[in-house]
This record gives structure tokens, C-alpha cells and sequence, in this order.
């Protein structure tokens, strides 16, 4: 069959056809907020007390948005997997157990393979939440719990695509996700654990002294040394500044490329100063054993370059410049 084009004239808004279908996809999750009570509560608690998993069915679409949902979960300290339900009834069903949580996402609530499956929950013993579209549905009236996620319209124009239901499913998962990693004291360690690999574990693994300049790397100065030597020191180090101590080791203060250049300006005989006439003192620190991710934000929030790293005795150690960041591959 021969393709016609049509011409520019005629064919579709794209951009208009965009805007709607996010208008009213975030209708639909909008619509989800005055829904979240009583019963929401209840099912964070049901997850909570349960010594078992959170087992994530759906079908096609839902399926999809139930993977996901299971993902986010077992990532954020809540054990959970995800089951096809029609793998579950050829089966799979060996690995529910009775102290285990279900969760079925379904917009009809009326979605064969799911419906085939209650009956054999209920025998389980295992507990059923229903994350549905209708609530007078097959699912709702044997669910123990639901969440009603139904949605005036789909944003497909021939009200078929899974578009807008899938995305309120979406929606409601993250939100109880997020409500249960609140429950549970999730920290920022935990997260850790489960993410190790790739950038995100880098930031939430690495600390300053893995990616820290420290012995001949960077350089480290008395404060009354005259600036000539401590610029030899700079350039031997190959460093883009000098961390300045007092006679006790403790950090008074740093000069930097930027400290030069400006007092070149006003002072071209700066040559024969002392460094702690030179330097910025009161410097921005970072102690060891801080995350290194924490030095990232600091050199942003401040617009600087370079930060030193000091111990729990204000004695600098080392020293991160932000090319170390980007060698570490935390940007």
C-alpha cells in the first residue's frame, strides 16, 4: 500500500498534542492526592508489620509499571520482587509464602490472569492489596486493602493506549516507596549498600581522603614563608595552590592561583611578601572522613576550585581540587 504524505498544513500539532497529553497526565496524578488517608496509611502498616516481601503483580502495561514499582521498593530497604501473574499460575506461585504482601495493579480490576489468582492468594493465606482503576471491581471487592488510582481519562485519544492509568500507578507506587523508606529511618548509608556500582555508589561510597591530593601532591607551607618559595613548592607539586599552616600544623589559610593574580594587580613587588600576607585565611575545610560527594557541594556553593581536607585536630592532610572530583568521576 503506497504511503501519502500529507501536506505540512495538515498534519498534527506534535507540540500541541504533547502539551495536552502531559496536561492531562498530570491531572491524573493531581487527582491522587486527596485519595492518600486512612486506607493508605493502613497499607503502609500492613507492609510494615509483615515479616515477609512485597510481591508486585500486573499485566501487560501494569506489569511494566509493577516492575518498577518492585525496583523502587527493594532499593529503598523494602524486600520486594516482582511476579507475572501468568507465569504465577503455571508455577511461579511456589515462591509466595504466607506472611508475604501482595500488591496487583490493575486499572479494570478485572484483568483475567490477576482474577485467576485470587482465589489461590487466598488459600495462601497471604495478605492482597489492589492498586486499581475501579473500585467495584473483581480485585477491589477480595483485596484486603486498596489504593484507587482511577482516572477520568487516558491521554491516548482512542481511550486505549494505557497512558494516563499507568502513570497515576506509577504515581501511587513511588509515593508509598517513599512513605515506607520514611517509616523504616532509610539513611543516605543504607541507600549505599544496595547502589555500590556506577556513579551514584561513587558518591555515596567514595570519602575525601580516596580522592584527596596528600604528601608531595600538594603543598604545605608555614605561614612566614616567603611567597617565592612557596610558589617554587606550588609548581613542584605541580598544584594550583598551598595550604598555609602556623607554627603548630593548624591551617590558617590557603593561596591560590586566584590570590596571585589579584594581588599582582594592585602590587606587582608582592614577590618579597611572606604567604600569610597573600593568603585567604578562614578557608572553606572539609574534615576526613567526610563523603567525597559533600566536597562537590561545597566547591559549588562557594564558586571555588580547591578545598583543603583537615583532621579532627584542624591539621591539614591533603587537599581535593575539583579536576580530582572529575578524574573520580563524580561529575
Amino acid at each position: 500500500m503506497s504511503k501519502i504524505k500529507k501536506p505540512i498544513s495538515e498534519k498534527p500539532d506534535s507540540i500541541k498534542i504533547a502539551r495536552r497529553v502531559l496536561q492531562i497526565e498530570a491531572k491524573a496524578v493531581k487527582s491522587l492526592i486527596p485519595r492518600v488517608g486512612r486506607n493508605f496509611a493502613k497499607v503502609v502498616d500492613l507492609i510494615l508489620s509483615s515479616p515477609g516481601r512485597v510481591i508486585i503483580t500486573g499485566m501487560g502495561k501494569p506489569g511494566i509499571i509493577g516492575q518498577k514499582i518492585s525496583a523502587t521498593l527493594s532499593s529503598t530497604g523494602t524486600a520486594s520482587l516482582f511476579l507475572h501473574p501468568a507465569e504465577a499460575i503455571h508455577g511461579d506461585l511456589g515462591r509466595v509464602k504466607c506472611d508475604d504482601v501482595i500488591i496487583a495493579l490493575s486499572n479494570s480490576g478485572e484483568t483475567d490472569e490477576i482474577v485467576k489468582l485470587i482465589p489461590i492468594i487466598k488459600k495462601l493465606g497471604a495478605s492482597l492489596i489492589g492498586i486499581i482503576g475501579k473500585k467495584n471491581s473483581t480485585l477491589a471487592k477480595n483485596s484486603d486493602l486498596i489504593l484507587n488510582v482511577g482516572v477520568e481519562k487516558e491521554a491516548c485519544p482512542l481511550g486505549l493506549a494505557p497512558t494516563a492509568s499507568t502513570t497515576a500507578m506509577l504515581a501511587m507506587g513511588d509515593a508509598l516507596s517513599i512513605a515506607l523508606l520514611k517509616a523504616k529511618g532509610f539513611r543516605v548509608e543504607d541507600f549505599a549498600f544496595y547502589h555500590p556500582g556506577g556513579t551514584l555508589g561513587k558518591k555515596l561510597w567514595l570519602k575525601v581522603e580516596d580522592v584527596m591530593r596528600k604528601d608531595t601532591a600538594f603543598t604545605l607551607a608555614r605561614q612566614d614563608t616567603p611567597l617565592k618559595k612557596v610558589l617554587y613548592a606550588i609548581t613542584r607539586a605541580r598544584a594550583g595552590s598551598a595550604t598555609i599552616v602556623d607554627k603548630r600544623g593548624k591551617l590558617v589559610g590557603i593561596f591560590t592561583d586566584g590570590d596571585l593574580r589579584r594581588h599582582l594587580e594592585k602590587d606587582p613587588s608582592i614577590i618579597a611578601k611572606q604567604v600569610k600576607d597573600l593568603m585567604t585565611k578562614n578557608p572553606e575545610v572539609i574534615k576526613k572522613g567526610r563523603m567525597a560527594v559533600e566536597v562537590l557541594n561545597i566547591l559549588r556553593k562557594k564558586k571555588i576550585d580547591e578545598i583543603p581536607v583537615v583532621d579532627k585536630n584542624y591539621k591539614p592532610v591533603g587537599l581535593v581540587d575539583i579536576q580530582d572530583l572529575l578524574k573520580a568521576g563524580l561529575i
